[in-house]
């Protein structure tokens, strides 16, 4: 009878742990998929939707830059004080305004490219960032990689060129009379591969460099691109035209007020996540949150694909969740600093 009772209770913790642990699942899933779906499908509304009875274009993409840092910026600073941590600089400033520079254009290109291709391009075009991290870590690193890492580094850059090569024709970009600009669009999404590569890996020599907090590092760097964001959209002339915009038009105050917040609270997420189930798990829910923005965003704005994009696709996705499945896992923070980079 004790031998029972004890089975008998030894099975109920066992279900409790695994309930417990599902709906951890539940939880890391739903709020990763639901900021960064939101926030994919805000930028394209934001820089692709025309707002009011005039149809008048948001085309301040700075400001966006400047709304997202401010927010994060405070949140960085709140979650410091009430942990009880330094907010003094770890590192010298100026390296943290060289992340913030490189942050900034990687963001600007993000958004400025939403003028020229579709949400669907852009995301597949992100995945490709492979090669320009591989580049910059072998230059600023001396990091070695294997030859498998090529090979499907090379299978993503094959299936994003075959999606960007051969768009559907009847997809018109809003900021030009006819079809997507490819030129403009790609040579935009260049620039977002390259500096968001240069990002990710001098943030990563930072860490290596210096006994940092995450915390610590998206604090001042977004403190940095908020100084910066604001100098350029004032000498600019933007600041003033960028306010009124979103004053005549309450519904854009909303949008970008929202963007900023799902892109903040997408960063506690994606903390949980990699901390409670580690790397793969995340970068497989990662992956499958790019595959659901672009499928909604094709429903949503209603995006044709040809088939030539869904070989494309098929192969970078294809590529992605091989990658996942045959590299070794990562440290939770080596994965967890990689991805508090506030581009997505």
């Amino acid at each position: 009878m004790t031998i029972a009772i004890a089975g008998m209770a030894d099975s109920l913790l066992s279900d409790g742990v695994k309930v417990n642990k599902l709906w951890k699942g539940v939880i890391a899933v739903v709020g990763i998929m639901t900021t960064l779906v939101i926030y994919g499908l805000l930028q394209e509304k934001i820089m692709r939707v025309p707002y009011g009875s005039n149809k008048e274009f948001f085309k301040h993409s700075l400001f966006l830059v400047f709304c997202n840092r401010i927010t994060t910026s405070a949140v960085s600073a709140a979650t410091l004080v009430a942990s009880k941590k330094a907010l003094n600089p770890v590192a010298p400033v100026y390296k943290y305004c060289l992340i913030s520079v490189s942050n900034i254009l990687t963001t600007t290109c993000q958004y400025e490219a939403l003028k020229y291709v579709s949400f669907p391009v852009q995301t597949l075009a992100k995945c490709a960032k492979m090669i320009p991290v591989m580049v910059w870590g072998t230059i600023i690193m001396q990091k070695r990689y294997k030859g498998m890492d090529y090979f499907l580094a090379l299978l993503v850059t094959l299936g994003c060129s075959i999606f960007i090569l051969f768009p559907a024709g009847s997809e018109i970009s809003p900021y030009s009379r006819g079809r997507e600009n490819t030129v403009w669009g790609v040579s935009l999404m260049l620039g977002y591969l390259g500096f968001d590569g240069f990002t990710s890996t001098f943030q990563d020599k930072l860490f290596k460099g210096y006994d940092m907090e995450i915390h610590n590092q998206i604090f001042y760097t977004t403190l940095c691109s908020c100084i910066l964001s604001f100098t350029g959209l004032v000498l600019q002339g933007h600041l003033l035209p960028a306010i009124d915009f979103v004053f005549r038009h309450n519904d854009c105050l909303f949008d970008i007020a929202l963007l900023s917040t799902v892109a903040t609270a997408s960063q506690f997420f994606i903390s949980y996540t990699i901390r409670t189930f580690g790397a793969l798990s995340f970068a497989a829910v990662m992956t499958t949150r790019q595959l659901v923005s672009i499928v909604l965003s094709c429903v949503w704005f209603a995006h044709p694909l040809s088939w030539e994009q869904w070989i494309g696709a098929v192969i970078v996705f294809g590529s992605l969740y091989a990658r996942n499945l045959l590299k070794s896992t990562p440290s939770k923070l080596s994965t967890l600093r990689a991805y508090s980079k506030w581009s997505f």
